[in-house]
C-alpha cells in the first residue's frame, strides 16, 4: 500500500504563487544578510579598500577598544537602550489598548474609518514627521508654545532643551507606529472564538471583565512574540527617526544620540569602516543575546509566547 509523503516539493507545487512571491524577499535576505557575513572580519582589521579583506592588516580588538574606550560609548549605549525600551513599552501598551477599544466598537463603518486613520501616519516618512513636529514645537510661534503662552507660561526653545526630547521622541514613535501595531493585534482579536464571550455574558460578566479575563490572556502570546522580536533590535537606534528629527544638533546629543547616529558621524569624519563594523558586530551579538535570553525567560514563564 502506497503512502503519500508530503514534502517541501509537494508544497511548492501546490502553492506556486505563494513561493514565487517569496523569491524577492529570500534573495534580499540571502544577498544582504548572508553574503555580507564574511565582511564582518574587517572589525578585526585596519581595513584598506586597496588591499581588501584578505590583504588588510590585522589589529585584533583595537577597533572595539577604540569604541569602548571613548568617553561617548556608555552615553550612547545608555541612550539607545533607554529610548528603545520606552518605545517598545509604550508602543505595545498603546497598540493593545487601541486594538481592544476598536474591537469593542459595534459600528462597522466607524471601525474601518478608525483603522485607516490610525494607519496613515505609519506611511509618512520621518522627514514629513519632522515638518509636522517643527510646526508644533519648532519656534516661539509653534502650536505648543502658543498654548503655553495662552495659559500664562513662557515659550520654550525645545531645540535647545535636551530634557524634553526623550518624551518628544517617544510620543513621535508611538504616534507613527501605533496604527501598524494596532492592526496586528486587531487581526489576532478577530480570530478569537465568540462563544467564550457569549458564555461569559451568560455568567453575568461585564465587558470590562471580559477584556480583563478573556481578551488580554488570549492576546498575551502575540504580545510576547512581538515583544521578543522588538527586543532583538534594542541595541539598534532608529537612525532615520533620530537624524530626521534631531539632525546634527549637538546641543541635544546628551539625550538623543544613539549608536547608529554615532557610527554615521564616525564614518563621515574618519572614513574608517573597521571601527563602524566593530560597533555593528557588537550590536548584532547583543541583539542575538537579548532575543535568546528573552525567549528563554518567556519559555519558562509563558511557553505559548516563546518563539522557539
Amino acid at each position: 500500500m502506497k503512502t503519500n509523503r508530503y514534502t517541501i516539493f509537494t508544497d511548492i507545487r501546490r502553492n506556486k504563487a505563494a513561493y514565487a512571491m517569496l523569491i524577492p524577499a529570500a534573495l534580499y535576505t540571502f544577498i544582504f544578510g548572508y553574503c555580507t557575513i564574511p565582511y564582518m572580519v574587517i572589525a578585526f582589521q585596519k581595513f584598506s579598500y586597496r588591499k581588501g579583506i584578505f590583504g588588510s592588516d590585522w589589529v585584533g580588538v583595537d577597533n572595539f577598544r577604540f569604541f569602548f574606550g571613548s568617553q561617548d560609548a556608555w552615553r550612547i549605549i545608555g541612550n539607545t537602550l533607554k529610548l528603545n525600551l520606552l518605545f517598545i513599552f509604550f508602543t505595545i501598551l498603546a497598540a493593545v489598548a487601541l486594538a481592544i477599544m476598536i474591537n469593542e466598537i459595534r459600528c462597522r463603518y466607524f471601525k474601518k474609518v478608525a483603522q485607516s486613520t490610525y494607519l496613515l501616519p505609519y506611511f509618512l516618512s520621518w522627514v514629513i514627521v519632522n515638518y509636522i513636529l517643527y510646526g508644533i514645537i519648532g519656534s516661539k510661534y509653534g502650536l505648543l508654545n502658543r498654548v503655553i503662552e495662552f495659559f500664562g507660561g513662557t515659550a520654550i526653545n525645545f531645540y535647545n532643551a535636551p530634557g524634553y526630547w526623550t518624551a518628544i521622541l517617544v510620543v513621535a514613535k508611538v504616534w507613527k507606529d501605533l496604527g501598524m501595531n494596532m492592526v496586528i493585534y486587531l487581526a489576532t482579536l478577530v480570530g478569537f472564538d465568540d462563544e467564550l464571550y457569549d458564555a461569559a455574558a451568560v455568567s453575568g460578566a461585564t465587558r470590562w471583565q471580559m477584556c480583563w479575563k478573556i481578551t488580554l490572556p488570549m492576546l498575551m502570546p502575540t504580545v510576547i512574540m512581538l515583544g521578543i522580536l522588538s527586543i532583538g533590535k534594542v541595541f539598534y537606534g532608529d537612525f532615520g527617526m533620530i537624524y530626521a528629527l534631531v539632525g546634527d544638533n549637538g546641543v541635544l546629543y546628551n539625550a538623543t544620540d544613539v549608536i547608529d547616529t554615532y557610527v554615521f558621524r564616525l564614518l563621515r569624519s574618519t572614513g574608517n569602516p573597521s571601527q563602524a563594523m566593530a560597533i555593528g558586530l557588537f550590536q548584532a551579538i547583543m541583539g542575538f543575546l537579548c532575543v535568546w535570553g528573552t525567549n528563554y525567560i518567556a519559555k519558562k514563564k509563558f511557553e505559548e509566547g516563546a518563539l522557539f
